[in-house]
Parts: structure tokens; C-alpha cells; sequence
């Protein structure tokens, strides 16, 4: 059962789909709309919403202001080779927003879903900046 559920906005949710699945490791829950799908990794539960697309989280406001993708919050995905997974997401067309820089804690980059929503690729590079400590 996943801990966190995070909602994007997403311009085509079928084009979302397939890059959190194939690059990232979602694995698909539900898709029961076009305008609506429910994806999982670990503990993070990401639902994707089409502007506009019916009831629930994508629904205009009140004032009739459709929610959009994009802005500068985000969720940080933890990987072990981050190299790695740059090349292979720019071989497949990925956009960045910046280069590989590194912190206190790690290294990351952010990459944008297809309706340039940022996902922060984090290689932790100090134990206690790991998901889990413990592990090595």
C-alpha cells in the first residue's frame, strides 16, 4: 500500500503512462479513462489527470481555471547509477531542465515527463541521504 500519492497534471495520459513504466518503474494500477490513470513504485502512489478531464483532479476550479503541467515542485526517485540512466532516457528523448550536480547529500538531475512535469533522479552518495540507511 503505497505511503504518498502524488497528483500531476498531464497533458496526454496515455504518453504519461508509458514513460513512467518504461523509464522510470511504475507499474500501471488502473487506467479506467482517458483523462485518468493511477501508477505505483514503491510507496509512492502517482495518479496522472488531464486537464479538463471530467470529475476529480483535473476539473476546472471554481473561476473555470483549468489545472496545467509543469511548475517546480516535484518527487525525487532514488537510483543507483545515475549516468546510467541519463544516457538511456536522453537515447530515448528525454528533456532535462539542467546537468548532473551534486549536493550535500547526492548527485541529481531533473527530468521532465512528457507534459514537462519535473522528476528528481537522486543517487544518494552518503548513507543517511538513502531512502533506506540501512541498505548499501
Amino acid at each position: 500500500m503505497p505511503t504518498v500519492s502524488v497528483r500531476y497534471i498531464v497533458n496526454d495520459v496515455d504518453e504519461a503512462v508509458a514513460f513512467y513504466g518504461l523509464h522510470l518503474g511504475f507499474q500501471e494500477i488502473m487506467h479506467p479513462a482517458p483523462g485518468f490513470a493511477m501508477m505505483s513504485r514503491g510507496d509512492l502512489r502517482l495518479v496522472l489527470s488531464a486537464p479538463g478531464g471530467g470529475p476529480g483532479g483535473g476539473q476546472a476550479m471554481p473561476d473555470g481555471t483549468l489545472p496545467a503541467p509543469g511548475g517546480w515542485n516535484r518527487f525525487a526517485i532514488e537510483v543507483t547509477d545515475l549516468e546510467a540512466l541519463v544516457k538511456r532516457l536522453r537515447d530515448h528523448g528525454a528533456r532535462f531542465r539542467n546537468e548532473i550536480v551534486s549536493g550535500v547529500g547526492g548527485r541529481q538531475i531533473l527530468v521532465e515527463d512528457p507534459s514537462g512535469n519535473p522528476v528528481e533522479l537522486f543517487e544518494p552518495t552518503i548513507t543517511e541521504a538513502r531512502l533506506s540507511p540501512g541498505s548499501s
